[in-house]
């Protein structure tokens, strides 16, 4: 049976279950035998992924220290203890230290650096994440896909500021097709028999690229996929005399893809690529947010185990691929790996990392408090993922307002703008009273920028059906759980999508695709044919969360400005919000006609 990203789950799943050993993985037994005799050496790998701009302890959203249900903490001021602590057991010398992507978008932190005291201006700061890497000591890390959120320029610059290589096999030149970054790293590790350990590190990054910036990289850079890379180098490593082959890999392990088929490349793709392309030993895989301590794929060509780990994300991990090597036929070969991950929380930050940029995180911090209008009444997003709130009808409304007055006098002017928004954080509020930069910014933590596509009442009743699947099916009468009701097949709030100008319910007795019931435009029944303006995020729009139609609908204007900006303008320029100018009802949960609440 030919593989794809359908047959793959089931199968490699069985495979790497009938692999894994405890703590580590074994080669074939080949590779034993006369121990005593042989000369061994083992070194240690460190990896981190997702950093997205977190250094310090610190939620910037809400001005103080980090915390989740889980008590985790951030930052890689904790990873550099973690690190530290590694290489004073194993011996410096012994280790590496690489990252899988996403390091300079997510915070406020990252985000002054990019957009208030840009990296790229003339004599510009050195960005923090560079700083902090560099101090602890990185040997490589792998492009990420939010790496290229603020443009190429800004990249650059933090490539060259990094001490490290930046790696990407899979980021190439528009016109050339060669690599825009360097493909790999290669490092010696000297051990006591004489002969080095030749390691190398292969960059993967992410092919949503192309389609989520889009605006940054089309006609500059391409993404291939990762297996068709990987096939290209791993050979390429492996004869240039590469004992060990460890890749870096900006994509997940579900060989899935939120975007649905619009690219022939998966995007998470670190297990296929460990199954179909021989020679690799170990993948860091980033990108997914989650957290795998050790999961073995077996290779289809080989039958040998390559071991995959992720370290979940913002620096609450640390995973270590503790790996054995030993000299047979005149080279070293790996006999062993295993991994497992150090969680940050049970250390402490390292003071040599907070105190090289305090200064920077206190201009930050001085920023996310400055003051930019009042609100009149507090709004809260804790019910916005059953309720049509207050807080998200803001969103919806400033994003209307904007696409209006962008189409005003032109072809489009005609029609009417809806708008869709997701609830991105459960805990953000506007308070009553002042209205800082942190609480905005805290409804809107992404990058993401504003589009406006043409789509049809039948196309809108599709959208909203896709959306509703977010809903645990729920039969009339029997008790609701909050807790229980949402995130439906493990969809995330930001993939649950409410649109305003338009009234409608969404019936969860009934099941997904058949839920949407009174869909109206201004009182009336939506008509399928009728024309609609949709102010849509450019995630959305190109094509993140697979929504059906909206990637492929007409683009009728773009924005490059982030659209948590434009909400902060807003507010300045209104001076005092007033929820009641533009809070609607305009969706609830029914059942059976009844509402739920």
């Amino acid at each position: 049976m030919p593989l794809n990203r359908r047959t793959f789950l089931g199968r490699s799943a069985a495979a790497g279950a009938g692999v894994a050993v405890a703590g580590s993985v074994a080669v074939p037994a080949e590779a034993h035998g006369r121990r005593g005799r042989r000369r061994r050496y083992a070194f240690t790998v460190m990896g981190t992924t997702d950093l997205h701009g977190n250094v310090f302890n610190w939620d910037y959203f809400t001005d103080r220290e980090f915390d989740d249900k889980s008590h985790n903490d951030v930052g890689l001021a904790k990873i550099s203890t973690l690190v530290n602590q590694v290489r004073e057991e194993k011996g410096r010398g012994n280790t590496l230290l690489i990252d899988a992507g996403d390091t300079i978008q997510g915070t406020q932190l990252s985000y002054y650096y990019a957009r208030i005291d840009p990296i790229t201006a003339r004599r510009g700061p050195v960005h923090p994440m560079a700083q902090a890497m560099n101090a602890i000591g990185y040997d490589a890390a792998a492009l990420g896909n939010h790496e290229f959120n603020y443009g190429i320029p800004v990249l650059r610059k933090f490539q060259e500021q990094c001490d490290f290589p930046l790696l990407g096999a899979n980021a190439l030149d528009a016109k050339t097709l060669r690599p825009a970054f360097p493909p790999y790293s290669m490092h010696r590790l000297r051990t006591p028999h004489g002969r080095d350990v030749r390691v190398a590190v292969l960059g993967l990054t992410n092919p949503g690229i192309a389609i989520w910036d889009r605006a940054n990289v089309s006609g500059k850079m391409v993404f291939p996929g990762l297996e068709e890379q990987a096939a290209k180098w791993v050979p390429k490593l492996r004869s240039m005399g590469a004992d060990v082959v460890v890749v870096s890999a900006h994509s997940g392990s579900s060989g899935t893809s939120s975007y649905g088929d619009q690219l022939p490349y998966i995007e998470n793709a670190a297990a296929l690529v460990a199954e179909q392309v021989p020679g690799i030993d170990a993948i860091l895989v980033g990108h997914a947010h989650t957290e795998i301590a050790e999961y073995v794929v077996v290779n289809k060509e080989t039958g040998r185990p390559v071991v995959l780990s992720e370290p979940l994300k913002w620096g609450q991990r640390l995973t270590l691929f503790d790996i054995e090597v030993v000299w047979e036929r005149g080279r070293w070969s790996v006999a062993r790996v295993g991994a497992k991950v150090l969680n940050s929380n049970t250390v402490a930050e390292d003071p040599q990392v907070t105190g090289l940029l305090t200064d920077e995180h206190r201009k930050v911090v001085a920023y996310v408090n400055r003051t930019i209008g009042t609100c009149t009444a507090a709004m809260a997003t804790a019910d916005a993922p059953w309720k049509d709130e207050p807080i998200i009808d803001l969103i919806n409304h400033v994003q209307t307002e904007t696409v209006e007055a962008a189409l005003a006098g032109g072809q489009w002017a005609g029609l009417p703008v809806l708008s869709q928004a997701s609830c991105f954080s459960r805990t953000a509020v506007i308070p009553a009273g002042q209205v800082t930069i942190k609480d905005a910014a805290g409804l809107y933590p992404f990058e993401n920028t504003l589009e406006a596509r043409l789509l049809t009442g039948a196309q809108l009743k599709d959208y909203l059906e896709f959306s509703a699947r977010y809903y645990v099916q729920t039969p009339a009468g029997a008790p609701v759980d909050t807790a229980k009701l949402t995130n439906a097949d493990g969809i995330p709030d930001y993939n649950y999508d409410a649109v305003s100008g338009l009234t409608y319910e969404i019936d969860i007795a009934r099941p997904a695709g058949s839920r949407i019931v009174g869909l109206a435009f201004e009182g009336r029944p939506v008509d399928p044919a009728g024309r609609f303006v949709l102010a849509v995020n450019n995630y959305r729009a190109s094509g993140g969360g697979a929504f059906p139609h909206v990637a492929d609908a007409q683009q009728l204007w773009a924005n490059s400005d982030e659209i948590r900006n434009t909400i902060i303008q807003w507010v300045q320029a209104q001076g005092t919000v007033d929820p009641a100018a533009f809070a609607s009802v305009g969706w609830k949960l029914t059942r059976e006609g009844a509402p739920v609440f």
